[in-house]
C-alpha cells in the first residue's frame, strides 16, 4: 500500500542524517554517476562536432535528437525509480522508511557541496593559485583569470544556487512526486549541467542539442529557487532595505533561477557577489572576506535544518491525523 506522509517525512530525515554522517556513495553506486555516463553517450549522438561545418549550424535535427535522447533517459531513470518506490512499500513501514531514505541520499548533496566550499577557502589560504584550482572542482567558469575576491565570489554564487539545485529542489520534488520526482528532477539538472550551453563545449556544439534540456530544468527549478532564496532572507535578512532590493537584484542575472538564491546570499552577507562582464549582485555591497564564507555556510546549513524542520512537522502532523482519525 502507499506510503503515508509521515513515512516519506521520516524518509527525508533518514536521508538528511546518512548525507550528515557518510555523505555520497561510491562512485560504482551512485545513481547520478550513472545518469552522467548514460548523458555522456546520447550527448555523443545528439549534438554535432564543432568540425562538423554545417551540420553544427542546424537547428531541428540537434534540437530533436536532444530532446529525444532526454527523454529516453528520463522515461528510464522514472521507471526504475517507480519500482524501487513499488518494492520499497511492500516492506514494513519501518523498513520502508529507511530504505526509501537510502534511496533519495543520492538524489542530493548537501555534505559534499558543503566541503567542497570550505576546501576552496582553504586553499585560497594557502595560494591564490591553489584557490583557482580547486575551484575548478567546484564550477565550469574559467578561473585562470580570477583574484582572489573573484575566487571567493564564485565558490558563495555556487554555495547559494546549488543550495537550491542540488538539496532543496530534489528534496521539493520528493515531497510532491515520491522518488520518481526526485529522480527525474536530478536527471533534468545533470543533463542541463552537462548539456546546457551555447556553442561549443568539449569539441561539440550544444547551442540546440542542449536546448530542451536547458529549459526543462528551469521549469522543474522555478519554484526551488525561489524557495530557497526565501529562506536564505528569512533565517539571515535583518535589514528591511534587503527585502526590498531582492527582487530586482534576482533578476539580473541571465539564468531566470539562478539569482534568487545568490541574491538573497549576497544581500544577507551584504557583499558583492558576480560573473566578470555578466552581471553584479548587490554592487553596493563591499568585496567577500574569508570570514563570510563561514558565514554563508551557516545561514545555507540553516535552510537545510529548515527543510528538515518541514520534514518533523510533516510526520509529527501525519501521525496526530491518524491518532484523531482513529479516536
Amino acid at each position: 500500500m502507499p506510503l503515508g506522509l509521515d513515512a516519506v517525512a521520516l524518509a527525508v530525515l533518514v536521508a538528511l542524517a546518512v548525507d550528515r554522517w557518510w555523505g555520497e556513495p561510491p562512485s560504482a553506486w551512485h545513481p547520478v554517476v550513472w545518469m552522467g555516463r548514460a548523458l555522456d553517450r546520447l550527448g555523443r549522438w545528439a549534438a554535432p562536432g564543432a568540425d562538423a561545418g554545417k551540420a553544427s549550424q542546424r537547428r531541428v535535427g540537434p534540437f530533436l535528437r536532444g530532446t529525444a535522447g532526454w527523454c529516453l533517459g528520463a522515461l528510464v531513470v522514472v521507471a526504475l525509480a517507480v519500482g524501487v518506490q513499488y518494492v520499497v512499500q511492500a516492506a514494513p513501514v519501518w523498513l520502508a522508511v529507511v530504505l526509501l531514505g537510502l534511496s533519495l541520499k543520492p538524489m542530493f548533496a548537501w555534505r559534499m557541496l558543503r566541503d567542497e566550499v570550505v576546501a576552496v577557502e582553504q586553499a585560497l589560504s594557502e595560494s591564490l593559485e591553489a584557490g583557482r584550482q580547486r575551484l575548478s572542482w567546484l564550477c565550469s567558469r574559467d578561473v585562470s583569470q580570477l583574484s582572489p575576491e573573484q575566487v571567493r565570489e564564485t565558490a558563495l554564487e555556487t554555495l547559494a544556487e546549488n543550495l537550491s539545485d542540488s538539496v532543496v529542489a530534489p528534496l521539493f520534488w520528493f515531497a510532491v512526486a515520491g522518488l520518481p520526482g526526485a529522480a527525474l528532477y536530478r536527471w533534468a539538472n545533470t543533463a542541463d549541467a552537462m548539456w546546457g550551453y551555447t556553442g561549443v563545449r568539449q569539441g561539440r556544439v550544444w547551442t540546440w542539442a542542449g536546448k530542451w534540456a536547458a529549459r526543462v530544468d528551469d521549469a522543474l527549478n522555478w519554484v526551488p529557487a525561489r524557495l530557497t532564496g526565501l529562506g536564505l532572507m528569512v533565517l539571515g535578512a535583518r535589514k528591511r532595505a534587503a527585502w526590498a532590493r531582492w527582487p530586482a537584484q534576482a533578476r539580473v542575472t541571465p539564468s531566470p533561477n539562478g539569482g534568487w538564491p545568490m541574491a538573497a546570499l549576497a544581500l544577507v552577507l551584504g557583499v558583492r557577489l558576480g560573473k566578470p562582464d555578466v552581471y553584479t549582485l548587490n554592487p553596493a555591497g563591499r568585496p567577500p572576506l574569508a570570514a563570510d564564507t563561514p558565514r554563508a555556510l551557516a545561514v545555507a546549513s540553516a535552510v537545510v535544518g529548515l527543510c528538515a524542520g518541514v520534514a518533523v512537522l510533516g510526520a509529527a502532523a501525519a501521525l496526530w491525523q491518524a491518532g484523531w482519525s482513529t479516536a
